[in-house]
């Protein structure tokens, strides 16, 4: 009989560190730098979810572009910063 190829489980981790911090994916937008995205979680009370979600839709932009913009004002690229 064939012997079916060893196949990565859905929850697998990655062999190597970098491989958990980064993936090949594309960037979603244009103007990242690094090329790459990561997720961030934060916890919100729901008055102030429906606050971000509503001004996001005020301004026409999806909440995820608004408070990307918004952590880029606050926390700006630093030159001499090492990464």
């Amino acid at each position: 009989m064939n012997e079916r190829p060893a196949k990565r489980g859905f929850a697998a981790r990655p062999g190597d560190a970098e491989g958990w911090i980064r993936s090949d994916a594309p960037a979603r937008r244009a103007n990242d730098a690094g090329g790459f995205t990561a997720r961030l979680t934060i916890d919100v009370t729901p008055p102030l979810r429906g606050r971000i979600k509503v001004a996001a839709f005020r301004r026409g932009v999806t909440v995820a572009d608004m408070l990307r913009d918004l952590l880029a004002r606050e926390f700006p690229d630093d030159p001499g910063e090492t990464s």
